[in-house]
């Protein structure tokens, strides 16, 4: 059977990490901009992503190597501070200019632009008036919404609503990783949950009316697990054990999902949570639950369950990238496999990718073999669930620049294109090269 014929080959990247002119033609401050100048927070002290890849200014060289390459999806991320400096409100028009520039590049060398409204840059001033604890955000990001879709227009048919919510509050506002590094309660965490999913909720419904024919989702954490071994009792555990809640909620798959998809939080939320659950109305709910046109989900590796349900471990010495990640290709397979068969959509892998140690050899190239490899058996391993019945739209890499890897800055590389960070130069990487060939074979030749 293999991929579709109008399968979506993609590449992915955010605003904050590749775009730099953080300070320029009226974008506002980020909570990105603030934190990375907070003592201690980044992990080399001074980086931050002031200029980042520059994609900003040379989003034309971007979009023609991705021309070349024969990429025809582009999933980018537009940075609510750059259209609106203060969130709600005033319009910065040159912000909002660059970002209808990029469609019309995009659509001009073929390649489908795919929108992510949030990719974790939340406008400071948001943040000062409560961030995702704030109520009220549901409707500044529906603003929001309105004002992207209204300059695009007929222009762009597919949104992403918020990229890895788990992220967002799990390591924004519990654990302190990420902006706006808070470390909140669990009482105000799934307050925050709530208001977040009707951000998603409210988004939904402005796009739809303003792009009726628009395909609109969200791009959670595919936190995947794989049977150990395959056998029926293996996979039923690591099914039940993929779609449990657990004692943290903010990182669960169905915490996010079930209120999208179902109308409803998990029992075992409701019931681990007790009185700390946030009350809500049955119109909230039902603004949550206008749902999603397709599951697009983010991976980059999967955990082992055992037939009792216990996770496994992987070996010593088990294969892993740079940011130490284990190479488990079962994540495309079995997250593609699991989330169809639950919420019955079409399916996007809207990341996937790895970091690798790579420079510019001396003959002038990056010699990223191990990357290649990793396309390749994840590739193959999503094309066996297509194979298999999994109705698949589309698989975005990540990503196509090296670029700023939030807190670890400049120290990891996850590109199928170098950058020189000093002089912005960009360098093709095997990887390119390798993923283009499987572009041009549709994976036939995987």
């Amino acid at each position: 059977m293999g991929f579709k014929k109008n399968f979506a080959w993609g590449a992915a990247t955010a605003s904050y990490q590749v775009e730099g002119a953080a300070f320029e033609d009226g974008k506002g401050l980020s909570i990105w901009d603030v934190i990375t100048r907070k003592a201690g927070f980044m992990h080399k002290p001074g980086q931050n992503g002031d200029t980042a890849c520059d994609s900003y200014h040379r989003y034309k060289e971007d979009v023609a190597i991705m021309a070349k390459l024969g990429i025809k999806a582009y999933r980018f991320s537009i940075s609510w501070p750059r259209v609106m400096p203060e969130g709600k409100g005033a319009v910065n028009e040159k912000g909002l200019q660059y970002y209808v520039n990029l469609v019309d590049e995009l659509l001009k060398n073929g390649i489908e632009p795919y929108v992510t409204l949030y990719h974790w840059d939340m406008p400071y001033e948001v943040y000062k008036r409560g961030g995702w604890l704030n109520p009220e955000i549901a409707k500044w990001f529906g603003e929001y919404a309105d004002v992207v879709t209204r300059a695009f227009g007929e222009k762009v048919t597919h949104y992403f609503t918020i990229n890895e919510p788990q992220c967002v509050i799990g390591a924004g506002y519990v654990n302190g990783d990420h902006a706006p590094a808070l470390k909140v309660s669990a009482r105000e965490a799934l307050l925050a949950i709530h208001n977040t999913l009707l951000a998603h909720g409210e988004a939904y419904r402005v796009i739809k009316k303003n792009v009726p024919d628009a395909k609109v989702g969200y791009a959670p954490v595919g936190g995947v697990c794989h049977p150990a071994e395959e056998t029926e009792a293996c996979i039923e555990a690591a099914r039940r054990e993929m779609f449990s809640v657990g004692n943290e909620p903010w990182w669960s798959n169905t915490a996010w999902s079930e209120p999208i998809m179902n109308g409803k939080y998990p029992d075992d939320m409701i019931e681990k949570s007790g009185d700390e659950m946030p009350e809500y109305t049955k119109e909230e709910m039902d603004l949550i639950h206008t749902g999603a046109d397709f599951f697009a989900f983010n991976t980059y590796e999967s955990y082992p369950v055992l037939s009792d349900g216990r996770r496994g471990k992987h070996p010593d010495g088990y294969a892993r990238t740079a940011m130490n990640w284990a190479v488990t290709e079962k994540c495309l397979y079995w997250g593609a496999k699991f989330y169809y068969e639950r919420y019955k959509l079409p399916t996007i892998v809207s990341e996937n990718g790895m970091s690798s140690h790579d420079w510019i050899c001396r003959d002038g190239k990056v010699h990223d073999s191990y990357r290649c490899d990793y396309l390749e058996r994840h590739l193959a391993a999503l094309r066996q669930a297509a194979d298999e019945g999994v109705d698949i739209d589309g698989y975005f890499v990540w990503s196509l620049l090296d670029n700023f890897e939030w807190r670890e800055g400049y120290n990891e590389r996850f590109g199928i294109v170098f950058v020189d960070f000093a002089t912005k130069e960009r360098t093709l990487k095997d990887s390119a090269f390798v993923y283009s060939d499987i572009i041009a074979s549709n994976g036939e030749n995987l």
